[in-house]
């Protein structure tokens, strides 16, 4: 997937962690509510202005980055 079309790093926002474009949501806060049992679903619903395609590219990012850290540990 294509993530950076959804996820932006900007340093005056949530002191520089990657958030969803257009809101204060970071990537890291969708892992831990999907980590806490909180279906895709749930999230949509308390948060109307996320969609799925957001989740999914949190994902992505999280996986991509959890790749880089196997590579240059390697």
């Amino acid at each position: 997937m294509e993530y950076a079309k959804y996820i932006e790093i900007n340093p005056n926002i949530r002191f520089g962690k990657p958030v969803i474009i257009g809101t204060r949501i970071t990537v890291s806060d969708i892992l831990q509510w999907l980590a806490s049992g909180m279906s895709n679903e749930e999230i949509l619903l308390d948060y109307p202005n996320l969609k799925i395609e957001h989740i999914h590219a949190a994902l992505s990012f999280a996986a991509n980055r959890e790749q880089m850290i196997k590579i240059i540990a390697a």
